[in-house]
């Protein structure tokens, strides 16, 4: 299948080395050139995995967007939800009938993609689809080199809209067989994990990241007591769910941790597996990182207006919003994403449901 990937992040680069040795046609586009040369230079990604470290061909490495995005049958892009309004304002006019656009994860995403293919004028029509974690647990060791320690084995993933999601799953599975069908873009929303792990983790280990200059937050800063802050977290997120209609298999967080019980998203014992790679200590900067960006300013954001669109409480989640707005000095209620900045806090329960279904006009 011809396959794009979008983007420079860690994951981007672990999806153009996996999707390729599968046997894809990726073409992989970064906007960075220096940063992207040595990818360039050797149309190929350096991939260190259990398996041990090889080379992977990319069959198009490219600086153009266009070029990457043109007949492409899937377009994947694993960048931070930080990075999406940025790249979807280029990207909007270029995507045609048929495509499907993979965001994993997505934080709404993919309604925001739709959007500004709808500004843009484009009136294509694209299915856009967004998970609940990125598919890898990566980080880049260089600029041509990726290190992967666990894969994902279940992917709870929702399609904007919600109508063709046969279809788009058919797509995104021939590429990524985890994928688990979700009722709609929402559902699939409230199943990223980023915003309950990260912001308890940084917030709560807020002292020893600026004090140490690397510290991990999955291994010394994973305390029984933030756990419990992780755990409550966790049961508003559900209960937020289970408020707006949704049900199934909520995927708790409690189940990455075990070592038996129910398969999550990376499968079992998968952190150990994060902690013994050592990729996960670092510096943590509280006003720059994406933990703070993307999984509390954005995405906690985004699950207490879900909270309050479904009345559901959620002290928890408002509370961690409160301390990293405080600590970055602004209201991340203000500038986080939230239902109401969509435009989709203004639908009733049922109103909701028929627009993620049936989707933007054309």
């Amino acid at each position: 299948m011809e396959i794009a990937v979008l983007g420079g992040g860690h994951g981007c680069y672990a999806a153009a080395a996996d999707l390729s040795a599968a046997g894809h046609a990726v073409r992989f586009w970064r906007r960075d050139a220096a940063g992207f040369k040595p990818v360039l230079e050797r149309g190929a990604v350096t991939v260190k995995d259990a398996d041990g470290r090889r080379d992977v061909r990319i069959s198009r490495p490219t600086l153009d967007l266009a070029e990457a995005v043109r007949g492409a049958a899937l377009i994947v892009i694993p960048l931070p939800a930080t990075a999406q309004a940025g790249l979807f304002g280029a990207l909007a006019p270029l995507l045609s009938d048929g495509q499907v656009v993979f965001l994993p994860p997505g934080t709404m995403g993919s309604y925001l993609l739709v959007k500004a293919m709808r500004a843009a004028g484009n009136r294509a029509a694209v299915a856009a689809a967004e998970t609940g974690t990125l598919p890898w647990l990566c980080r880049k060791h260089g600029p041509a080199e990726v290190a992967i320690s666990v894969r994902a084995t279940r992917l709870p993933t929702g399609v904007f809209p919600a109508k063709d999601r046969d279809r788009a799953l058919a797509v995104i599975k021939a590429a990524f067989p985890a994928v688990e069908p979700r009722d709609d873009a929402l559902d699939g929303a409230l199943m990223n994990a980023g915003p309950i792990i990260h912001p308890p983790l940084i917030l709560l280990n807020a002292g020893p990241l600026e004090h140490f200059e690397k510290w991990d937050i999955h291994n010394e800063g994973t305390q029984p007591s933030i756990r419990r802050v992780t755990d409550a977290l966790d049961a508003e997120r559900i209960a937020v769910r289970e408020a707006l209609g949704y049900g199934g298999y909520h995927f708790p967080l409690a189940d990455h941790y075990r070592a038996d019980g129910p398969e999550w998203m990376y499968g079992r014992r998968s952190h150990k597996k994060l902690t013994d790679s050592g990729d996960w200590r670092e510096k943590i900067d509280l006003t720059r990182h994406r933990y703070m960006l993307e999984d509390t300013e954005l995405g906690l954001a985004f699950l207490v207006s879900c909270a309050d669109y479904a009345g559901v409480a959620a002290p928890v989640a408002r509370g961690l919003l409160a301390l990293g707005s405080a600590i970055n000095g602004r209201d991340f209620r203000k500038t986080g994403r939230t239902l109401d900045g969509l435009g989709l806090a203004a639908f009733d329960r049922a109103g909701l449901r028929k627009h993620l279904h049936e989707g933007l006009a054309a």
